[in-house]
C-alpha cells in the first residue's frame, strides 16, 4: 500500500521543539535518581485561593451550567471583567462589544493570525518571544518580523528601527509587558509611544498582558487601552491562569478593539464554543476577590525573587531581579551556550530551566527560569546551581 504521510508541514513550522526537549531531559535525570527541581515551565505550584475553588465547586454541582457556554462568555463574566478593567485601569469596556471570553490568552494569540490576516501578510512579533506568538502565524501563512529586544534598551523596541518598506506589509505588531520570558516591563509613556506609532503605520497593536498582576517594587504594569484613541487600533489579552492560578481551568479574555474582536469571536465560534460556565463563576470570584483584596499572588512571587536572587549571587551567578512576570531572565556565565547550560544543569544539578533561544535567535546567551517552587526550593536549587558551576565550568570560565 503507498501510504501518505499523515502530518502537515505547518507542524514544522512552529517553531522550537524545546519544551518537549527539556520534559525528556527531565525524564531521563528521573531514571537517573535525581531529584528534579523544575523551574523550566511558567505552571503555578500553588492552588486558587480557597473561595475560588469553593464557587467553582459549587457552580460544578448545578444542573443548568452544563450546556453549552457560548463563545462570548457569559453576560455575568463580561460585566464584572468590565467592572474589573475600570477599578485596575480606569477604562471603561462595553461588555458587550469590547469584551470576549478566551480559554487562557493562549487560545486568542494562537488564532488571532487566523482571524485578522490573510497567507502572505506580515506580523512583528518581539525576539525574544512567548514561542506561542510565532506558531499561530506559520499555522495562519503569515510572515514573522522579528522585533529586537536587547538588554542595552531594557527590553523594549526600537520602533524607528525597522525600515519603511518592512511596515508597508505589517498587519499587527504584538507586544507583551511584563514580559515572558524578559520579565522587563513598560511605562504608560511606552505605550503611549507604542499607540502613536501603529496609528501611524496603520497597523493593529495587540498587547499580550497575561502578567498585569504579577509585579514587584511597587511598579503597577498599565494597560494599553489606558492610552486615549488606543481602542481604534489596539486589543489586549488578559489570564487568569497566573495572576490567580487558574492555569490549569483555562480561562482569559480580550479586550479593546470591537472590529477585531468580532473577527476572533466568528473563527472561535467554528472551533469551541467557550468556557465551561462553573469555570466562569470561578473567574469572577477572582475578580471580585481582587476587587477587595489586591495583588493576590505577587508579593508571594516577590518574595520568591528576592529569595532566589540572593542564595544565586551567593552561588556565583549574578542575575537581574525582575520587576515583573514569574521569572527570571538569567545571562549564561563566560564559556556556555544556552542549551549546553540548560542540559547539563539539568544533568547534573536536577535543575530544570529553559535555554532562551527557544524564545527567538537573541535568546540564545540566556536562560529562563521559572518561580514556580517554594522559597525553599528555590534556596536548594540556587545551592545545587553553584556546586555545578564551580565543578563543571569551561576552561575558558576557570
Amino acid at each position: 500500500m503507498n501510504r501518505q504521510a499523515w502530518r502537515s508541514d505547518r507542524l514544522d513550522r512552529l517553531g522550537s521543539a524545546i519544551f518537549s526537549e527539556v520534559a525528556g531531559w527531565k525524564a531521563a535525570a528521573r531514571s537517573a535518581g535525581l531529584d528534579v527541581i523544575q523551574l523550566d515551565i511558567g505552571s503555578p505550584d500553588r492552588p486558587p485561593a480557597m473561595s475560588i475553588r469553593e464557587r467553582l465547586a459549587e457552580a460544578s454541582l448545578r444542573p443548568e451550567l452544563y450546556r453549552y457556554p457560548g463563545t462570548d462568555g457569559s453576560a455575568a463574566f463580561r460585566l464584572k471583567v468590565a467592572e474589573w478593567f475600570k477599578h485596575r485601569f480606569g477604562v471603561a469596556l462595553d461588555p458587550e462589544r469590547e469584551v470576549l471570553s478566551l480559554m487562557g490568552t493562549q487560545d486568542g494569540l494562537a488564532h488571532l493570525a487566523l482571524a485578522v490576516t490573510n497567507p502572505g501578510d506580515a506580523a512583528l512579533l518581539p525576539d525574544p518571544g512567548y514561542p506561542v506568538y510565532q506558531a499561530g502565524l506559520a499555522v495562519a501563512g503569515v510572515e514573522t518580523v522579528p522585533l529586537p529586544l536587547t538588554e542595552e534598551r531594557g527590553y523594549l523596541p526600537d520602533f524607528d528601527a525597522v525600515p519603511d518598506g518592512v511596515w508597508d506589509k505589517i498587519k499587527f505588531m504584538l507586544l507583551s509587558y511584563p514580559s515572558n520570558p524578559t520579565a522587563a516591563v513598560a511605562d504608560l509613556s511606552f505605550f503611549e509611544e507604542a499607540v502613536a506609532v501603529a496609528k501611524r503605520r496603520g497597523v493593529l497593536l495587540v498587547h499580550d498582558n497575561a502578567y498585569s498582576e504579577m509585579a514587584y517594587d511597587g511598579f503597577k504594569p498599565p494597560s494599553v487601552l489606558e492610552v486615549p484613541g488606543a481602542k481604534e487600533i489596539a486589543i489586549e489579552f488578559h489570564s487568569l491562569s497566573k495572576s490567580f492560578h487558574l492555569a490549569g481551568a483555562r480561562i482569559g479574555f480580550a479586550v479593546g478593539n470591537p472590529e477585531v474582536l468580532d473577527s476572533l469571536r466568528a473563527l472561535k465560534n467554528n472551533i469551541d464554543f467557550g468556557v465551561f460556565l462553573a469555570v466562569q463563576e470561578a473567574a469572577i470570584e477572582a475578580l471580585e476577590l481582587d476587587l477587595t483584596w489586591p495583588d493576590p499572588v505577587a508579593p508571594e512571587y516577590e518574595w520568591r525573587r528576592d529569595a532566589f536572587i540572593a542564595a544565586m549571587n551567593e552561588a556565583g551567578w549574578a542575575i537581574p531581579a525582575p520587576r515583573g512576570s514569574m521569572f527570571a531572565w538569567a545571562p549564561v556565565p563566560v564559556g556556555w551556550s544556552s542549551r549546553a547550560l540548560a542540559k547539563q544543569m539539568l544533568e547534573h544539578a536536577g535543575v530544570a530551566v529553559i535555554p532562551g533561544n527557544a524564545f527567538g535567535a537573541l535568546g540564545e546567551g540566556y536562560v529562563r527560569f521559572a518561580l514556580v517552587e517554594p522559597e525553599e526550593r528555590l534556596r536548594e536549587a540556587a545551592a545545587r546551581i553553584g556546586r555545578f558551576l564551580r565543578e563543571h565550568a569551561p576552561s575558558e570560565a576557570r
